[in-house]
């Protein structure tokens, strides 16, 4: 019979790196935007900032509406 190719502490570490990097994306992404309007560098560190509180939220919701469709454990 065949099993998983990895452990579940390795699938464990794999997501949570992908959901750190879906939120760090989302909150460089909200900095650079912020550029096109030549802001402060306060503003830049604010809009950073709110981007990764949306990330978070964001990936908060994709991996909870997710979980409906992932093979039960």
């Amino acid at each position: 019979m065949v099993g998983p190719s990895i452990t579940k502490a390795e699938r464990d570490a794999t997501n949570r790196r992908l959901k750190i990097g879906m939120v760090l994306l989302i909150g460089l992404s909200g900095g650079l935007v912020s550029l096109q309007v030549d802001p402060t560098p306060m503003q830049v560190v604010a809009a950073v900032a709110v981007s990764l509180v949306i990330g978070a939220a964001l990936t908060w919701f994709v991996v909870r509406t997710l979980e409906e469709f992932s093979p039960k454990r």
